[in-house]
């Protein structure tokens, strides 16, 4: 430009700025600057300069655990205590599953197909239904009767009439229960399932089934 004088000493301030900087973002951008030399890229290689975007990390869900079988021993999280052991108590308990249960098999009419409510029978919740025991290899279990407060794999818990909490094995027992004059039999030794696992599993009806 007319006018503009271009000194020496200015022009090599600018340019050693300008290389001072290079180097100092070759630095920042070279992810280990140790292992390269700075000098030698700037005078004889092409360094092409890109944005890395950082990763970012993954965080773990932490899920939620629940206690294991040992656990809930050791808590006694299936264990009722002797006051509540009271027949009286669970009284609603039973009202409540009266009436699930004949919501669930369509109002338990005269006319109702035996075999459609015995379908239904098998994935219900039996938590609140009066179960009597009608049959068993071991004697001194027959004739017992109350209220199904817990539900187990092998076993039913029961809350008698006399406030007594009885623990009747499934296997070798056939179990009565009636709804509104309809009585269906359990056969423990086929029922030998939680009561999460029978909701999802198919049965097959038989003529006869032995203990």
């Amino acid at each position: 430009l007319p006018g503009v004088i271009h000194h020496p000493l200015v022009s090599l301030q600018s340019s050693f700025k300008a290389k001072a900087f290079t180097e100092a973002f070759l630095k920042n951008s070279i992810q280990q600057p140790r292992r390269h030399d700075l000098q030698n890229m700037l005078s004889h290689k092409a360094v092409i300069l890109g944005y890395g975007r950082p990763k970012k990390e993954r965080r773990k869900s932490a899920k939620a655990r629940g206690l294991n079988a040992r656990q809930k021993r050791e808590l006694k999280v299936f264990q009722i205590n002797p006051e509540h052991q009271r027949y009286e108590l669970f009284l609603p308990l039973h009202e409540l599953w009266r009436q699930y249960i004949i919501d669930l098999c369509g109002g338990l009419k005269a006319t109702s197909n035996p075999q459609v409510v015995q379908q239904k029978l098998l994935k219900a919740d039996f938590h609140g239904a009066i179960l009597t025991v009608v049959r068993s290899k071991c004697p001194s279990y027959v004739g017992t009767s109350g209220i199904l407060v817990q539900e187990f794999k092998h076993v039913f818990k029961i809350i008698t009439r006399d406030d007594k909490l009885k623990v009747i094995p499934k296997r070798n027992s056939v179990f009565a229960v009636e709804i509104n004059g309809f009585v269906s039999h359990i056969y423990g030794s086929k029922f030998e399932y939680r009561a999460s696992e029978r909701a999802a599993k198919k049965f097959k009806l038989k003529g006869t089934i032995d203990l």
